[in-house]
Formats: structure tokens, C-alpha cells, sequence
């Protein structure tokens, strides 16, 4: 859809992963946009690489999984190693997921495929343009931009701010980023290395002198993470690397040559609203932690699918405050448990202390063999494990759903899908037709046979997580939750019924 550059639906501010999928996803519901970068062009370092299962899910329900899945290096184990032992390896094949596997795409590949999927879809990032100023008035936001040296001013019904840890668009709003630092600075480094560690795997390497993680771009290439004393020169070379690597990864690693590298200081901080009206903020301008785990970009990424949906019904005429508010109700615990996962995760495979270190080795290998902590690290690593069960929009647990009528880009956009399985009774169907009657244009019906434990009535959001479950011996008292939920999300009041 062509946009008109002075009015437009959603003003999304920063064009990194985060910002460019936001982009993709107005691009794919027909919305007019725009996205604005300061810089000159896409980056063209690596930064953020790993993509989890629930992100590549969320990638094939937006339609564009396939370019990802073919530079992708497939990551499916995940191991705990010393100078001299491994004390634990996991596998890191969920099998409730089509991918079974962490995707190893280096971020400016990641950039540089999203804007080709944004071309495809008529969509252009406009460089060396500035976020300025915002006022909210009138029900919109009038944004002033500066594009080098030339103010234009353009009015938005939404703005999302995906402009980064320093980002202006938070710093409008005055919100800060609460939270703490990480004393040690931090290194990245993209080396080549021989072929002795397995292609598949990612290695955590815990050490009295701080933590490693490699993570495999390919057989012979790596990105190193790790904590460091002090910075030696403007960014670290390769002696500094192989001094590190010697010290604290496993003996079979060589480093034969450097790619690219940086230090970089980060912290654990998050903002304590999302949210001002009818501005919004998501990814790094709305958290920042520890790049062990690699959850920074993933979460980023959900932020703003969580969020598009829910814009684009207020668009359509859905006007629920509910609605608009469950963003922020529903993304801040699962941002403070990535933090708070990340945080414990660098602390414990980097501490100073001789009998932690001791701790902690003893028990990982016995941790480590135990099938309910393997589910749950891959649950948690994966994203598959997000819930949003606390929200005001959903009755019940709010996990993930994703069936194969959701794939490819055309299954699910800004609909809700009601689904009944394993039922036959009219009164359920009689139930299901008339929800979709008055509420025609926010749900879509599907009956379908299934297994006994996956008999029952669903009611699925736009984003694929269930907004209510329950049996089918609950098919009556089923239908009245499902339809009360949408009357929530369309800001019906509610009606009495005898």
C-alpha cells in the first residue's frame, strides 16, 4: 500500500531487526507506515545471531521463515564446558516446534533480509532521518523529523520507538531504564577457528576468569562473548581473543584468524512503562541485559509482534484501552525474566568465588541429567515456554498455539481463530456460528476432529497464543468466556444474558 508521507498509521523509529519487522508486519496487513533511521545504511556488523524456535514460529506465521532457514548454521545442542571437561550436554531439539533448533543468522544478515522482504512488499527504510520531537494531541502524534537538516513534521496515529538503548523516542516520554550495570565490560569477537568443536553446538564456558560463550556461525567461524578485566586498545585483537580462549574455553579450540570485533558495556535494565498514550516502545529501547542466552534481539522481536496486532484492530475501529494497555501488562513480566535468567546465567559462570565455582561444577553434571531441567532450559532458551497467563485479555494459561492453517503469512493477520475439536454438538456449533456472526470481522471459526487430549474449544489471538482453552464437556460454558473476551477486545460492554 502506498503510504502518504504526511499522515500515516504507525511511525516506527529506528530500523534495526525489531524496527524492520514492525515494518514488515504493517507492510503485510496493509497499514500505511513509515520507518525512519538515523543512520545512513543498515549495519554491517553481526551483533545479535541467535534465532529461537518460538521467533522462527513467529517469522513462518509473518511469512517470511524461508530466506532465515536457508543461510541459517543450525544450532542443536547446547554444552557446559571447562579448560579440561565438559560438565554437561544438552539437546536442543524442542519437538513441539517445526524448529527443532537455535538459528545462527549473523544481524546484519538478519537487517539485510528484512529489508529485502520490505522491498518485496513495497516498503523503503528513509536513512539519515532523526526522530526529533513528538506531541500527542487530538488523538495522534505529531512527530518532527529531521532529515539532514531539513524539518518535516508528519502526523501518525501511533509511533513505535525501536531506536535502541539510547533511544529518543523513550527519552520523549521520560521514562528511564531501571535496572543495574555489569561492572566488567564486555568483548564480541567473530573469529575463524579450526573445525575440532562440533558445527551444531553452542559451548558456555564457565571460569574463575570470567565467562565464555562460542557460539558456531559455521564449522570454522564463531562469535566469542565474554566478560574482560580491561579493554586493551580500541577493540580486541587477535592475542587478546586466543589469551581468552586459552584461559577459559575448551583446549580443542584454536582462533586462526579475526573477523570483526568490539567491547561494549551493557547492563540489566528495563523500562517500567512501555506505553504513553499512543507512543509505544519495544526492543532495546525498552530493555537491555546480558548478550549470554543471545535473548536481546528475540525478545525485541516479540515485542513488536505482541504489539502489531493489537494496533492494527484499533485501527480497523476496535477501540479497547484494554487492548492497547495488555502490551505492557503482558510483555513486562516475560522482559523481567529474561533479564532475570540472563543475569543469573552470567553471574554463575562467571564467579570469583572458589567454593561457587566448586558449587557449580558439582552440580551441573547432576542438574544437567535431570528431564524435567532439560525441558525447562529449552523451554525458557527457546521462547516456546512465553506465556502470557496474567493478561486482562486472556482467560486461562495464554500459551502458545500453532497449527499449520497459521503458516506461511496468510493463516493469521489481524483475526482471532475460534477453534472447536473433537465435537459434534450442535449447540457447540449453533454457539460458534453466532460469535462469528456479531463478531465478524475479529473472528474466524474452525472445526476439526483431534485426539481426545486435544478435544475442546480454543479461542487463538492473532499473535499464537490462546486467549481461552478448555474441554469440550465445557462447550456451553466455553462459548460465553470466548465471547466475553472478544467483547473485551472490540470494547462491547458487556450484556446480561439469562
Amino acid at each position: 500500500m502506498k503510504n502518504n508521507r504526511n499522515k500515516v498509521d504507525i511511525l516506527i523509529v529506528g530500523a534495526g531487526p525489531v524496527g524492520l519487522f514492525l515494518a514488515n508486519e504493517c507492510a503485510r496487513r496493509g497499514l500505511q507506515y513509515r520507518i525512519v533511521e538515523e543512520r545512513s545504511s543498515q549495519s554491517e556488523y553481526s551483533k545479535a545471531l541467535a534465532i529461537f524456535p518460538r521467533t522462527l514460529e513467529i517469522f513462518d506465521m509473518a511469512g517470511i521463515v524461508n530466506p532465515f532457514l536457508d543461510v541459517a548454521n543450525p544450532v542443536k545442542s547446547v554444552a557446559v564446558v571447562t579448560r579440561d571437561i565438559t560438565l554437561a550436554r544438552l539437546r536442543f531439539e524442542p519437538e513441539e516446534s517445526p524448529y527443532g533448533f537455535v538459528a545462527m543468522v549473523p544481524q546484519n544478515v538478519t537487517e539485510r533480509l528484512l529489508v529485502e522482504e520490505l522491498k518485496h512488499r513495497g516498503g523503503m527504510v528513509e536513512y539519515n532521518t532523526a526522530f526529533f520531537s513528538a506531541t500527542q494531541q487530538d488523538g495522534n502524534v505529531v512527530v518532527t523529523l529531521d532529515h539532514n537538516g531539513e524539518v518535516e513534521r508528519i502526523t501518525a496515529s501511533f509511533v513505535v520507538g525501536c531506536d535502541g538503548a539510547h533511544s529518543k523516542v523513550r527519552k520523549t516520554l521520560n521514562v528511564p531504564l531501571e535496572g543495574g550495570d555489569y561492572e566488567t565490560p564486555f568483548m564480541l569477537a567473530d573469529i575463524e577457528t579450526n573445525d575440532a568443536l562440533p558445527g551444531d553446538e553452542l559451548q558456555l564456558c564457565p571460569s574463575e576468569f570470567g565467562p565464555v560463550a562460542i557460539f558456531p556461525m559455521s564449522a570454522t567461524r564463531r562469535r566469542i562473548v565474554a566478560t574482560i578485566e580491561q579493554p586493551q586498545g580500541d577493540a580486541p585483537n587477535l592475542e587478546l581473543v586466543q589469551k581468552i580462549l586459552h584461559e577459559r574455553a575448551s583446549r580443542e579450540i584454536e582462533a586462526h584468524a579475526l573477523h570483526w570485533s568490539s567491547y561494549f558495556r551493557i547492563h540489566h535494565r528495563h523500562a517500567a512503562k512501555l506505553r504513553d498514550a499512543r507512543i509505544f516502545i519495544a526492543g532495546d529501547a525498552a530493555h537491555i541485559h546480558s548478550p549470554f542466552g543471545g535473548q536481546g534481539m528475540n525478545t525485541g522481536l516479540h515485542d513488536v509482534w505482541n504489539l502489531i496486532w493489537k494496533l492494527d484492530l484499533h485501527l480497523q475501529g476496535y477501540r479497547s484501552e484494554e487492548l492497547l494497555n495488555s502490551y505492557a501488562e503482558e510483555r513486562i513480566p516475560v522482559i523481567k525474566s529474561v533479564i532475570q535468567t540472563t543475569d543469573l546465567l552470567t553471574k554463575a559462570m562467571g564467579t570469583s568465588s572458589v567454593i561457587a565455582q566448586a558449587l557449580r561444577d558439582a552440580a551441573i553434571p547432576i542438574v544437567s541429567r535431570l528431564a524435567p531441567f532439560q525441558h525447562a532450559f529449552v523451554e525458557r532458551l527457546s521462547g516456546l515456554g512465553i506465556a502470557y497467563r496474567s493478561s486482562p485479555i486472556i482467560e486461562g494459561s495464554g500459551e502458545r498455539y500453532l497449527d499449520d492453517s497459521m503458516r506461511g503469512g496468510n493463516g493469521i493477520c489481524g483475526r482471532f481463530l475460534l477453534v472447536t475439536q473433537g465435537t459434534e454438538d450442535p449447540s457447540i456449533t449453533d454457539a460458534a456460528k453466532l460469535i462469528c456472526s456479531e463478531f465478524d470481522d475479529l473472528v474466524e471459526w474452525k472445526s476439526s476432529r483431534a485426539d481426545p487430549p486435544k478435544n475442546g474449544v480454543k479461542l487463538v489471538r492473532p499473535d499464537g497464543y490462546l486467549a481461552f482453552s478448555s474441554r469440550c464437556d465445557d462447550g456451553l460454558a466455553a462459548m460465553s468466556s470466548v465471547r466475553s473476551i472478544l467483547m473485551r477486545v472490540a470494547a462491547q460492554p458487556q450484556v446480561a444474558t439469562a
